[in-house]
């Protein structure tokens, strides 16, 4: 069934709506489904696999007939007897008088390499097993789930073979569960709402939670801490949490506009469901789980995908000093993109972000994605003129698309919009899908409008559509408004980021901005998802409207540099306009040498909301460089320096919050030092309230 031909009728919301009452039917009846039912079931002895070291233990049983697995860390339960099961329309369902009937071990040992990303070599070593499940009702009706224990975590996935002679499925629930103390701790944002993920981060007990966005982070009574997320979301629909009874997580499916969640032709697998675990909060940083458990990179040789650092006409138009559309304050002319290419090529930057220089942007641009022309440039912007200039300078202008959710509009375009940026040099290009969540718009194949999820099938299926096509032409994206990571860059390289959370904008004109907390959140929960295009680097920080301003940086200058280190991305904005960068040059200093690519990333120490320290080795040199930054409290810490390398001396280059720096009153307090360390030496950091910490660690010439 085409994509087209897939969806019509209800709206999506209205099939969440569904989906939270099968939830809520389904936790009420979970113990009971456990209870004897009519017939004697064939049981299997419960299955068992461990991770790696021994210290993550996975049991699979059908007892009653219902499928269930649960996890233990050093012995301690962390997700409880929790249901695994299918349902679907039009076909037996998988969800009880199940027994297993077979399973198969593996194990795999290996290093491969990312050809960028925040550490260089991945080791992917796991212990497998695959549990054969059958329905004791109809003996076709059968599916596999197959556990990956990795020494940070679990992976499991569905697998469905053909179901008898029927071959088309329409999934109306999956049953998978996760349950956990509900006393444990929880930090999310909600899910099916307008905003998709922009939302600011709740730390609630798990009992008051409602419907999630994964990744989920949690801390159990027993202080284990456990991230809840997916793997691999190729052609399937994105999974959210709903909770029933307290502690009983279910996965929410995205659905069509016509309530059904995933279309397949069996045989097919689901997306790997992960459970990432640690006993410190920084151990969930330091996971590879979710980069592992993707397939390898499927696009050949992908040595045009280039990680860097760009300026751009982006921030103007948030702070009002210029527009997206034409008239007398746009910001995407020839003569301001020239302007900013000068900068860029001044101070080292790869590429200059240029949006609002294609025509759609006047009137409601939000409302109107079909009015949007990928390939016509508005009069006074000259697209050959301006990456001819560029192209002198050493500099790329970076491309950029908003469909404001009309993806027709778009893919009509995509082939053509590619092939001239291939034609104009642009090499990276940004895509963006303002658009009101459950607002998606499709055509079927009667030209009707239907409207989708950003996390539903059809969006999933878009974006690996947009990355083959951008690969075709030797372009890589980065995607705002996007669905969630999931891990697809190992796959697919040239996805190089996206964004996926509140972002700098917020500080703008977002009410309230993102408060102190906010970046020191992101680290353990969006973040381990993958690259988030944050867009650091502000250095005007109220923008001309003083610091007593509702809506200002709630930050200091030193943890702006700090970003840069802490919240990875293989694209880092310099996001300020020009000129506040010339007027603080030795502040600026430290985000013209820190790189975008890196050898081994080390989250050092942290806590969830409170602090985080990160160490980045830059690839293919000696550097290294640390960020720390806190929430809205000072704290002083003492971050041994044993991660550089033993027998070598470094410079140590310190942006740190100058004598009385704070946030609220005194933003602008920074102290520039240098000092030569080793590996045996400890630093003490001093964090102002709503502050941070950027330092180069120079190699100096060995003796």
């Amino acid at each position: 069934m085409s994509d087209q031909d897939a969806a019509s009728g209800q709206g999506g919301k209205a099939g969440f709506r569904r989906m939270a009452g099968r939830a809520a039917a389904l936790a009420a009846g979970i113990f009971a489904a456990g209870q004897t039912m009519a017939g004697t079931l064939a049981a299997a002895a419960p299955l068992q696999v461990a991770s790696p070291d021994g210290l993550i233990s996975v049991r699979v049983d059908a007892k009653g007939g219902v499928a269930r697995y649960s996890i233990a860390y050093r012995g301690q339960a962390v997700i409880l007897p929790s249901r695994l099961g299918l349902r679907f329309a039009q076909a037996a369902p998988l969800d009880e008088a199940l027994a297993i009937r077979g399973s198969r071990r593996a194990s795999a040992d290996k290093t491969w390499q990312q050809p960028w990303g925040e550490r260089r070599l991945m080791r992917e070593h796991y212990n497998q097993l695959c549990v054969d499940v059958v329905s004791l009702r109809r003996a076709q009706s059968r599916f596999s789930v197959c556990f990956r224990v990795f020494n940070d975590g679990v992976g499991f996935r569905y697998q469905v073979p053909e179901q008898g002679v029927r071959r088309a499925l329409r999934i109306t629930d999956e049953l998978t569960q996760f349950t956990l103390d509900p006393a444990s701790t929880a930090w999310w944002i909600p899910a099916h709402g307008w905003n998709r993920y922009e939302y600011l981060y709740r730390k609630t007990p798990l009992r008051a939670a409602a419907a999630m966005h994964t990744p989920v982070t949690l801390k159990t009574p027993g202080g284990v801490y456990v991230s809840l997320h997916e793997a691999a979301l190729v052609d399937y629909a994105g999974m959210s949490l709903e909770q029933g009874r307290p502690g009983h997580l279910k996965a929410a499916l995205a659905p069509w506009s016509d309530g059904i969640l995933v279309r397949k032709t069996a045989p097919f697998h689901s997306p790997w469901r992960t459970i990432q675990i640690a006993p410190r909060a920084i151990g969930l940083i330091n996971s590879g789980l979710i980069l592992n458990l993707n397939a390898p990179n499927a696009l050949g040789d992908v040595s045009w995908v280039k990680p860097g650092k760009y300026v751009g006409i982006w921030w103007g138009m948030h702070i009002r000093t210029m527009t997206w559309s034409s008239g007398p304050k746009h910001g995407a002319t020839t003569e301001n993109a020239m302007r900013y290419m000068d900068f860029a090529a001044r101070h080292g930057f790869d590429g200059v972000l240029v949006e609002g220089w294609n025509t759609g942007w006047d009137g409601d641009w939000f409302h109107n994605g079909a009015q949007f022309s990928f390939t016509r440039p508005y009069p006074d912007f000259d697209l050959k003129a301006v990456t001819d200039y560029g192209r002198k300078k050493g500099v790329r202008l970076i491309g950029h698309q908003e469909t404001s959710g009309d993806i027709y509009n778009y893919e009509s375009q995509m082939e053509d919009a590619f092939a001239l940026y291939e034609k104009m040099g642009v090499r990276q290009v940004k895509t963006g899908y303002v658009a009101d969540g459950g607002d998606i718009v499709r055509r079927d194949s009667a030209g009707i409008r239907r409207h989708e999820w950003h996390d539903g099938q059809f969006m999933v299926r878009h974006h690996v559509r947009v990355l083959k096509a951008a690969a075709r032409h030797h372009i890589s994206i980065d995607t705002h408004e996007p669905v969630k990571d999931t891990g697809l860059r190992r796959t697919y390289p040239n996805w190089l980021s996206r964004e996926g959370a509140r972002g700098q904008e917020y500080n703008a004109w977002g009410v309230p901005p993102n408060p102190p907390e906010h970046t020191a959140i992101l680290p353990f929960t969006r973040m381990l998802a993958g690259p988030m295009d944050f867009t650091p680097g502000i250095f005007d920080l109220d923008f001309g409207h003083g610091l007593d301003a509702p809506t200002r940086v709630q930050t200091t200058l030193a943890k702006q540099l700090a970003l840069y280190v802490v919240l990875y991305s293989p694209v880092q904005m310099a996001a300020d306009l020009p000129k506040n960068y010339e007027a603080r040059p030795r502040a600026f200093r430290f985000i013209e040498d820190v790189p975008a690519d890196w050898e081994q990333s080390i989250a050092l120490d942290g806590e969830i909301g409170e602090y985080v320290v990160i160490a980045r080795q830059q690839r293919g040199g000696a550097d290294w460089y640390l960020g720390a930054l806190t929430n809205a409290e000072s704290r002083s810490l003492a971050v041994p320096l044993s991660f550089l390398d033993p027998g070598r001396r470094y410079q140590a280059q310190i942006y740190a919050d100058g004598a009385g720096a704070d946030w609220k009153t005194n933003p602008y307090a920074l102290a520039i030092s240098r000092q030569t360390v080793t590996a045996g030496d400890t630093l003490v950091l001093r964090l102002a309230p709503g502050g941070g910490a950027a330092i180069r660690f120079q190699a100096l010439a060995e003796r």
